[in-house]
């Protein structure tokens, strides 16, 4: 099999998924009876990946027909700017790398509105605008360049667009659609949680929002 960026991800990503996991179940100790909303995942980075056995519903825009699917799993789809769920509907509203595919500030805000509103908890995990390498095309420091400039060379200078075997993604799109975040934006996003810092060699690679509920 050709290498892809896929590939690449495999080797360098399961370090750093481990350490977040661990961190999710120690902050919300999640069991059978915990009801999860997942934006943006899907059955595959929870079954056999986290350790628990809660209900989780796994909202997309759309969703690749499975055979099979584990019964604890609901697929739902919805535009997560604006939910189809009452107020606190489930204990934790996750999501992982999502909110910075969303163009515009204010796209992100609404989903961090509808998130805040739907979960108890909150565990919304985004990259570091100001990490030195940008995760999605694998570059460094190319993204600190205005981004209108920046968008045009990661197409066809980038980790990804040299390594595109078993890559469907249309570069173009992806790159349009991202809009990366800081720390600070990110408090302006989640004014009620702690923005955690991920660390990697000391420096900050994600931002995770985090919402713990006030004890019964």
């Amino acid at each position: 099999m050709a290498f892809g960026i896929y590939q690449l991800y495999q080797i360098i990503q399961p370090g750093f998924r481990q350490r977040r996991i661990a961190w999710f179940i120690q902050l919300f100790q999640p069991d059978e009876n915990t009801r999860i909303l997942d934006v943006g995942g899907f059955h595959t980075d929870w079954e056999g990946v986290v350790p628990i056995a809660s209900r989780v519903t796994l909202l997309n825009l759309y969703h690749v027909p499975t055979a099979s699917l584990p019964a604890r799993f609901t697929l739902e789809v919805g535009d997560a700017r604006q939910l189809a769920h009452a107020n606190g509907s489930f204990d934790i509203a996750y999501s992982n790398s999502v909110i910075e595919h969303l163009r515009t500030f204010a796209d992100q805000k609404r989903f961090a509105a509808e998130i805040r509103r739907v979960g108890r908890e909150i565990f919304v995990q985004t990259p570091n605008r100001w990490f030195f390498i940008e995760s999605h095309f694998l570059t460094v420091f190319v993204h600190y360049l205005p981004w209108c400039l920046a968008q045009k060379i990661i197409r066809y200078c980038s980790i990804r667009a040299l390594f595109r075997a078993g890559d469907n993604v249309d570069l173009k799109q992806l790159a349009a659609e991202l809009r990366l975040l800081d720390y600070r934006e990110m408090q302006k996003l989640f004014p009620d949680c702690e923005i955690h810092r991920e660390k990697w060699l000391g420096f900050t690679k994600s931002l995770i929002a985090v919402r713990r509920a006030p004890p019964k």
